[in-house]
């Protein structure tokens, strides 16, 4: 059952705007999600989208921020560009899923909300100044990821001033044991903890009673296993700050980026696009409210 949450918890001045914007339609229009899981309906998503990077290679002449939009949104889905990972067939690790899984979640996005939500995909490094126009960030595939020192500062400078990164998509020991090296080089100061399912962002939009291992998609489909690697359970964890501020989300053995990418397929399981989306909406609501 998918339930409407309002929740009173005290915000920052300068996201109170943005929750008053979001809480006038956000319960009502997220009851169109519930609609569909409850009529076993497929989640309808804007098929006229660019294909994945599946089929586009990406250059590492390209690996610079891309020109960002300029215009009177309130929200952009902003992807991380980050040093490491090099040598795949269609490039990067951060350039994963490329932009179809973000155009197809800014689609629901925009559905289950009343934010102003660009429309179009946003990548940027972590060392460009412009980081700062965008407290959302989203990094995956960061089991490989090796980031420059000024990639650290940039990352850092981002979360201490108030930015939320969200972390999915990399599995088993060894990726988790690199990406904690890598994060502890920014913010060495902040344990990162376990996050239970009674904690506020589970409950922002949608009920998440369960944390659910996202596979990737060919074994979505094909049945195969839910786990890669040794990452047999999936992991919710988070680095909070002195105040208790969220400043980074971590989803560990799970790939919610594959869900949001192939939700547009018919042979994609419904219960994992479902679930995707709406621990993606969760995680924007809370990250745009606190």
């Amino acid at each position: 059952m998918v339930r409407c949450r309002h929740n009173g918890l005290q915000e920052s001045p300068l996201r109170q705007l943005t929750r008053q914007s979001v809480a006038l339609s956000v319960c009502v229009a997220s009851l169109w999600l519930g609609a569909v899981l409850a009529a076993g309906q497929q989640v309808e998503v804007d098929v006229r989208l660019v294909p994945s990077t599946s089929g586009q290679q990406i250059l590492e002449s390209d690996r610079g921020s891309f020109q960002h939009p300029v215009g009177p949104w309130e929200f952009y889905f902003t992807r991380a560009i980050y040093s490491g990972g090099r040598g795949r067939r269609w490039g990067p690790r951060w350039s994963t899923d490329y932009p179809k899984a973000d155009l197809q979640f800014i689609s629901i996005l925009q559905r289950v909300t009343n934010l102003g939500v660009y429309e179009g995909q946003n990548a940027i490094r972590l060392n460009d100044p412009n980081l700062r126009r965008f407290p959302f960030l989203y990094a995956l595939e960061v089991g490989s990821m090796t980031m420059t020192d000024e990639e650290v500062a940039g990352l850092r400078a981002y979360l201490i001033a108030g930015g939320f990164l969200l972390i999915d998509d990399f599995w088993g020991t060894w990726e988790w044991q690199n990406f904690e090296m890598e994060i502890r080089r920014v913010l060495p100061e902040y344990p990162i903890v376990d996050v239970p399912l009674e904690h506020p962002i589970f409950n922002m939009v949608y009920d998440i009673d369960e944390v659910v291992q996202v596979p990737a998609v060919n074994n979505a489909i094909y049945g195969g296993p839910t786990w890669e690697r040794d990452g047999y359970v999936p992991e919710t964890r988070a680095i909070f700050d002195e105040d208790g501020r969220m400043m980074v989300m971590i989803n560990w053995n799970t790939d919610l980026g594959d869900a949001w990418e192939w939700a547009d397929n018919p042979y994609y399981p419904l219960q994992f696009s479902t679930y995707a989306f709406q621990m993606g909406v969760n995680f924007v609501v809370y990250a745009m409210t606190h």
